[in-house]
C-alpha cells in the first residue's frame, strides 16, 4: 500500500522540518527530473567536439568507463536518498552522515556547481541553434571564436531568463514541461539511434576499435583518453536531482532511489548507443570539423540524415537543452532553499521563504538565475568560455560527490556497530563497503582528472591553466569564512 501525503509529511517532521513545498511529483516525474538534468542530447551535442578533438573516435571508450564509475556513486546516493528524503540532496546527506560543517561545505560547493552548470547548459544553444539557421548567430560570424563565445553568452542569458520565469510559476508547470521534454527526448534518442544505425557505413570494430588514434604509445594514449573523458564526465552527473526534489515527491524513500538509478542507467546506455552508431555512420572520421565547436555532432547528424531531417533532430535537441536548463535551475533553487531554511546562507530567511500562491522559493529562484547570467558576463572576454565553465561545473559536482561518499563511508562503520541501517528502504547490504570504497576512489580520480591544468581545456597562460584550482580554492575559502561567521553569530545570539 502506498504511503499517504500525511505519512510523507510526518516523515519530514521527524527531521525537524514542516511541509512547505507542494508534493505533486510521482514516479515518472521523479525519474524525469534526473534524466532531464543529465540530458544526453544536451551534453553530447554540446561536448562531442571536445572529446573527439582530443582523442578522435577512441574517445568512445571513455563513456562506458565514466558510466561505470558514476554508477558506483549513484548506488551510494540511492541509499542516502532513501534514508534522508529531504530537499537539498547532497547537502542534507553530508550533514546527516557527517556533521554540519561537512554539510555546509558540500552544499556550498554544489550550489556553486549548479549555478555554473545552469550557465553552461544554457550556452549549449550556441552549438545547435546557429546550425539550424544563421539568424541565430546574432553577433558576428559562426567562424569567429570570439563571436561564437559572445553569441553563446547572449543566447544563454535569454534562456536563463525564461527558465527563471517558468521556475517561479511553480513545480506543477515545471513537472509538466519536464515530463513532455523527457518523453520527447526519449523518442528522439530512439529514432536517432535507429536512423544512424540504418545509415551505417562501417562496422562497430571499424568505428571504435581499429582507429588510427589508438596507435600511440600506452602512456600517451592514457593521457589523451583522460582528457577526452571530459565529455562523458560533463553529461553523466546530476543524477542526484531526484533526491533534491524529495520533499515534492510522493513516497520519496522508495521513488527517489529508483529514479536516481533509472535516470543514470537510461541516459548512460542511450548515450552509449548514440555515440556508437554516430561513429559508425559518419561519412569521414578524419573530418576535422568533428572536433570543432562549429561542427561536432550536430554537423555529423545533418551530414548523415540530410539537411531537413537533421534540422528536425536539432529542434529536439534544442527542446532538450531548454528542459535541461529548467531542471538544473530547479535543483539550484531547492538546494538554496534547504540551506537557507537551516540558516546557513546570508539572508537565509528570505531565501527560504516560500510563496503561498506557487509554493516556490521566489527569491532563491531569482538569485540563482541572476548569478548564472553574471557568470556568463564575467567570462565575456574569455575565448575558451565553453571549456572553462563546463570544466569547473564538472569539478565542483564531483568534489561535492567526493565529500558525500567519504562521510558516508565513515558513517557506514558507525552503522555496522549499531547493527546496520534499519531506516533505508534501499540498502546495498554486504556490498555497501566495497561499492562505497570504489565510489570514493572513482570520485577522487574525477576531481583530479577534471582539474588537471591542460592547455586543451583551459587555454594558454598559467592563470588559465590553473583557473579550476584557483576558483576552487577561492570558493572553499569563502565557504569557510561564511560558515565561521555564521557560527560565531549563532553563538553570540545564544
Amino acid at each position: 500500500m502506498k504511503d499517504s501525503p500525511v505519512t510523507d509529511n510526518n516523515d519530514l517532521a521527524s527531521f525537524g522540518y514542516r511541509q512547505e513545498l507542494k508534493r505533486s511529483i510521482g514516479s515518472f516525474s521523479s525519474f524525469a527530473a534526473g534524466f532531464s538534468y543529465i540530458s544526453i542530447l544536451t551534453g553530447l551535442f554540446q561536448m562531442f567536439h571536445l572529446g573527439y578533438g582530443v582523442a578522435g573516435p577512441a574517445f568512445f571508450w571513455t563513456w562506458p568507463c565514466v558510466l561505470a564509475g558514476q554508477l558506483l556513486v549513484a548506488l551510494c546516493f540511492a541509499e542516502l536518498a532513501s534514508r534522508f528524503p529531504l530537499s537539498g540532496g547532497v547537502y542534507q546527506w553530508a550533514k546527516f552522515t557527517g556533521n554540519p560543517f561537512f554539510g555546509w561545505m558540500t552544499g556550498w560547493i554544489y550550489l556553486a556547481c549548479l549555478v555554473v552548470t545552469l550557465a553552461a547548459v544554457a550556452m549549449a544553444l550556441q552549438v545547435s541553434l546557429p546550425q539550424i539557421s544563421g539568424i541565430f548567430q546574432i553577433i558576428g560570424t559562426l567562424g569567429d571564436p570570439k563571436s561564437i563565445a559572445v553569441n553563446a553568452i547572449l543566447l544563454g542569458s535569454i534562456l536563463i531568463i525564461i527558465s527563471t520565469i517558468i521556475n517561479v510559476k511553480g513545480i506543477k508547470l515545471l513537472a509538466v514541461i519536464n515530463n513532455i521534454g523527457v518523453f520527447a527526448e526519449l523518442i528522439g534518442i530512439i529514432l536517432l539511434i535507429i536512423l544512424l544505425f540504418l545509415k551505417s557505413v562501417r562496422s562497430p570494430a571499424e568505428a571504435v576499435v581499429h582507429v588510427s588514434n589508438t596507435t600511440g604509445s600506452f602512456p600517451d594514449m592514457t593521457i589523451l583518453m583522460a582528457a577526452a573523458a571530459l565529455t562523458a564526465s560533463y553529461v553523466l552527473y546530476g543524477f542526484d536531482t531526484a533526491g533534491t526534489l524529495a520533499e515534492e515527491t510522493h513516497d520519496p524513500r522508495r521513488k527517489a532511489p529508483r529514479a536516481i538509478l533509472q535516470a543514470l542507467i537510461a541516459a548512460g546506455l542511450g548515450g552509449l548507443l548514440v555515440l556508437l552508431f554516430a561513429l559508425m555512420a559518419a561519412p569521414d572520421l578524419g573530418n576535422p570539423g568533428l572536433g570543432n565547436i562549429s561542427g561536432g555532432l550536430p554537423m555529423l547528424v545533418k551530414s548523415v540524415l540530410g539537411e531537413t531531417t537533421g534540422i528536425l533532430f536539432l529542434c529536439v535537441v534544442i527542446f532538450a537543452i531548454i528542459v535541461c536548463t529548467f531542471a538544473v535551475h530547479s535543483g539550484a533553487v531547492r538546494l538554496m532553499y534547504a540551506m537557507g531554511r537551516d540558516g546557513h546562507l546570508p539572508f537565509s530567511k528570505s531565501l527560504s521563504e516560500v510563496s503561498h500562491k506557487t509554493q516556490v522559493p521566489v527569491l532563491a529562484t531569482l538569485l540563482s538565475g541572476l548569478a548564472a547570467i553574471i557568470i556568463l558576463a564575467v567570462n565575456l572576454q574569455f575565448p575558451k568560455v565553453f571549456e572553462l565553465v563546463t570544466s569547473i561545473a564538472i569539478l565542483w559536482a564531483n568534489l561535492a560527490y567526493w565529500i558525500v561518499v567519504a562521510v558516508q563511508l565513515k558513517n557506514r562503520f558507525i552503522l555496522v556497530r549499531k547493527g546496520g541501517d534499519k531506516e533505508s528502504k534501499f540498502n546495498l547490504g554486504k556490498w555497501g563497503f566495497p561499492v562505497n570504497i570504489l565510489a570514493l576512489l572513482w570520485s577522487s580520480f574525477m576531481v583530479i582528472n577534471v582539474s588537471w591544468p591542460r592547455t586543451s581545456t583551459y587555454g594558454e597562460g598559467w592563470y588559465n591553466q590553473y583557473a579550476a584550482w584557483i576558483y576552487t580554492a577561492g570558493l572553499i575559502f569563502v565557504g569557510v569564512l561564511i560558515y565561521y561567521f555564521k557560527s560565531v553569530k549563532k553563538q553570540n545570539i545564544s
